[in-house]
Parts: C-alpha cells; sequence; structure tokens
C-alpha cells in the first residue's frame, strides 16, 4: 500500500514527463489514460474538445475525461478557479467565457506543467489568467475569493479527497458553485485494481464508489450536488493485461464493478 506522499511523487513524476516531452495521453509518452493503458486503445476523452471555443491545441493533452466548462454556465466577469490545470485547457477555455474583465487561475503541483502553462499564456496575452504551483489539498488561494470552480479528471488523483472538497468549499464565495468532472466507480474497486500503478496515474484505480463520492461532497458541506452528465468507461481484458494477472481480472468481472466518467455540479451556500 502506499502512503500518501509516495502517491504524490508517483504522479508528479508521471506528468512532469507529459509536461516535458509535450506529448499526449494518447502518445508515446502517455499518463496511461489513453492508447498505452491497453493495445486496443482508451481514450477517455476523444474528440469531444474539437469544437470547443477557447481551445489551445498546445495546452490540449488529451487528459481529461469530461468537459467541465460545457456545465459550468461561466459568465463574463466571473472569477474561476481549474483544479490541476495542467497545461492551462481549460483554463483558457474558462477564459473565453468570462471574457477579459473575469479572472481565471489555475493551480497545479506539478511545476513542469505550471511552467507550460503559463508560457501558453503568454502566447495567448492574457492578462487574467495566472497558474500557481501547489497542492489542491491546500490551495494558494484565499478564502471566499472564488466564483466558480472546476477540475477535469484530477480530483480522483488527490489521495485526501475529503480535504481537496474541504479547499473547494473553503475557496468558493457563499453562493459560489463547481463544476468537476472525474472517473467514479459503481462500487469499491477490487484492491489489485487499486494497487496497479500505472492505472492509478490514469485515472482508473483513484476512483472511488460513486456514492462515496457525492457522498463526501455535501459532507463538507457543498449542496445541490448532482450529476449532469455521465459516460460509461469500458475496461477491455487487453488493457488490464499488462498490469493484472488473469486471475485478478477474472475476480475484477465478478465484482461487477464498471467504471464511469461524471460531471458533477454543486454549489457553497449562500448562508
Amino acid at each position: 500500500m502506499r502512503t500518501d506522499e509516495e502517491t504524490r511523487a508517483l504522479v508528479r513524476q508521471r506528468y512532469s514527463a507529459i509536461a516535458e516531452a509535450s506529448a499526449s495521453c494518447c502518445g508515446p509518452a502517455s499518463c496511461g489514460c489513453g492508447q498505452e493503458m491497453a493495445p486496443d486503445g482508451l481514450n477517455v476523452i476523444g474528440d469531444a474538445y474539437a469544437s470547443v471555443e477557447g481551445r489551445l491545441a498546445e495546452a490540449d493533452l488529451n487528459l481529461g475525461c469530461g468537459v467541465p466548462t460545457r456545465h459550468a454556465a461561466l459568465q463574463p466577469g466571473e472569477s474561476v478557479l481549474d483544479l490541476g490545470s495542467g497545461a492551462g485547457n481549460d483554463a483558457f477555455i474558462a477564459r473565453h467565457e468570462v471574457g477579459p474583465e473575469g479572472r481565471v487561475l489555475g493551480v497545479d503541483m506539478t511545476p513542469a506543467m505550471v511552467e507550460k502553462a503559463r508560457g501558453n499564456a503568454a502566447k495567448l496575452g492574457y492578462a487574467n489568467v495566472e497558474f500557481r504551483e501547489g497542492a489542491i489539498e491546500a490551495m494558494p488561494v484565499n478564502s471566499g475569493s472564488i466564483d466558480v470552480v472546476i477540475s477535469n479528471c484530477v480530483l480522483n488523483l488527490v489521495p485526501d479527497k475529503g480535504r481537496a472538497f474541504a479547499e473547494m468549499f473553503r475557496v468558493l464565495r457563499p453562493g459560489g458553485r463547481f463544476c468537476i468532472s472525474d472517473i467514479v466507480a459503481t462500487g469499491e474497486l477490487p484492491s489489485p485494481v487499486r494497487e496497479v500503478a500505472a492505472l492509478y496515474v490514469g485515472c482508473v484505480a483513484g476512483a472511488m464508489a460513486e456514492n462515496s463520492y457525492l457522498g463526501l461532497l455535501e459532507t463538507t458541506g457543498l449542496r445541490d450536488v448532482r450529476v449532469a452528465e455521465a459516460r460509461p468507461i469500458p475496461l477491455s481484458d487487453e488493457a488490464l493485461a499488462a498490469y493484472m494477472t488473469a486471475a485478478d481480472i477474472a475476480a475484477f468481472r465478478a465484482s461487477g464493478v464498471t467504471l464511469k466518467s461524471v460531471t458533477v455540479l454543486g454549489t457553497r451556500p449562500a448562508s
């Protein structure tokens, strides 16, 4: 069993390699969400971003599992926080929605990703988009300063999700809202799946049971928690065989647990 710090180090190492190689999740230096995950390929996000306004090709590393800005209902002038902002793709899309009078802040724990995002922002000439290095469980963001929190397939990689959700609550202004895309399971994942490092960094083994995930958000104090969009994520035997024995795969199938991508909405109460 890995410690929380070992998990953070693993995630940081893999995402640093992606940033430095300028490789997508579906490329040869993959993070595990894409085609390296399985011989027949497993692309969680597909071409969902192809026609999204505000997208910057250099910042789109195919690391997501949804398009949170699609459901966030961002308005001109709002302040937006992107958790696990990577190379900046969702932050730049958010900036397209909030306009020059709004503000977008990205937080990521991987220095190489922050550097890449800052370079992309400089190319775009965005004075109101900022990227900071920091952990989601202890964000360098003022309390009550954010209108909308977004995140894309990142929170399930955080070892202490309860602390991460509490930080979301802290930084949101009263009446603020969140829209996060993530991968969840229909039940508890079997131990062999949770213990596979490559699957973990690939947004799979860190997945909580959906009911536990939604319940933890509410326990934090967030309200009106609901799923806006859900899609199944198939895991083929060929994909799992690269990391698990045939017996472990059989046990996984027998458990009946499946995975899906969800985009979740909610609010911080106004009082």
